[in-house]
């Protein structure tokens, strides 16, 4: 990732109150205002978008996995809803409606009753909105695995789309051309293997941290 495109993602959740995660320090909470990486247990690829449209379907811009762990299309920033009360650097508890924003693109993760581009019986995902607003379809429910109360980044989680009650997963089958290689992300009707979601390299926030205890990370 180069240092344009990390000032980028750093000026999305400001400057101030940031831990980078490393594989020397484990910070367990999600946190309101982190940006990071959503690893697909199943397949292991990242959960990515880019200004490619879809060519059927809505036609909105394409959501999809990818194996690599250095592209700065896979970031999502973590934010509440337009009704809720959150603050940066709160952990996100467990059953919390979340909003999810791509910050290369400022569109939100979003889902519809559209049918998948390569697998028509599960639904659609794309991103939609501007600068970071959108509508109902961008919301999603916080669904975790265990006795947590809170999304903890060593943990599983399923994101359950509020609008129309699918779980964020993978088919399994991937695009060709103008992205060869990458996974169709869909929508799927119950829980699953390949809805189970991790969180890979990311900026957590935090409302006590100082800058003198801030570690980096690849991203």
């Amino acid at each position: 990732m180069n240092s344009f495109s990390f000032l980028v993602i750093l000026s999305c959740i400001g400057w101030s109150q940031i831990v980078l995660a490393s594989s020397g320090r484990t910070v367990r909470d999600v946190t309101y205002g982190s940006v990071f990486k959503l690893v697909n247990l199943a397949y292991q690829v990242r959960l990515h978008s880019h200004d490619i449209k879809y060519g059927s379907g809505s036609g909105q811009q394409s959501v999809t996995g990818v194996e690599t762990t250095d592209d700065v299309n896979s970031h999502w920033l973590v934010k509440g809803t337009t009704t809720s009360g959150y603050k940066r650097g709160e952990p996100v508890p467990c059953g919390s409606k979340v909003r999810l924003e791509h910050p290369p693109s400022s569109k939100n993760l979003h889902s519809h009753h559209f049918g998948a581009p390569l697998t028509n019986d599960f639904q659609e995902i794309s991103a939609y909105g501007q600068n970071g607003e959108g509508d109902s379809g961008d919301v999603w429910q916080v669904v975790c695995r265990g006795s947590s109360r809170t999304w903890k980044r060593d943990e599983s989680v399923e994101l359950k789309h509020i609008d129309t009650d699918v779980y964020l997963g993978l088919s399994g089958r991937t695009f060709g051309r103008p992205i060869n290689g990458q996974f169709e992300v869909v929508g799927i009707s119950r829980s699953s293997e390949s809805s189970r979601w991790t969180t890979g390299e990311g900026i957590f926030v935090h409302p006590t941290e100082s800058a003198k205890h801030h570690s980096h990370t690849e991203l």
